[in-house]
């Protein structure tokens, strides 16, 4: 972890964002830990921005994200967009509490599959 100054300029240890990468039955897998913001958004975008031959299927395990604001909202419709556009799609797991009550606030569940656990989301 690196150390920032936030605007008080009273030091805080800077949340971040990390990813692992797997993939099941030719599923991408994302794990995500950490904040979702404008400051770790490019590192979620990259982790979505995956390529192959045919549709592109991708579920990502939000069960530790602890925050996600709309940068990334964009992300997740972007990436949906993308996969929708391969003929693949992009699932959401696990999303903790808080982060489902921003997903259902700006409506996203309803244009992004959300599902209960990993394992639901990579069965349907």
């Amino acid at each position: 972890m690196t150390e920032t100054q936030s605007a008080d300029q009273s030091p805080r240890p800077d949340v971040g964002l990390s990813v692992t990468a797997t993939t099941a039955d030719g599923i991408h897998v994302l794990t995500l830990a950490g904040e979702i913001d404008h400051h770790t958004g490019d590192t979620l975008r990259r982790a979505l921005d995956v390529e192959g031959t045919g549709p592109v299927r991708i579920a990502v395990d939000m069960g530790q994200v602890t925050f996600m604001d709309s940068s990334g909202i964009n992300i997740l419709i972007n990436a949906h967009h993308a996969a929708a556009a391969t003929g693949g799609w992009l699932r959401l797991a696990a999303p903790v509490p808080a982060v489902l009550r921003t997903l259902q606030i700006v409506g996203i569940d309803e244009v992004i599959d959300c599902h209960p656990t990993l394992p639901d989301a990579l069965d349907h």
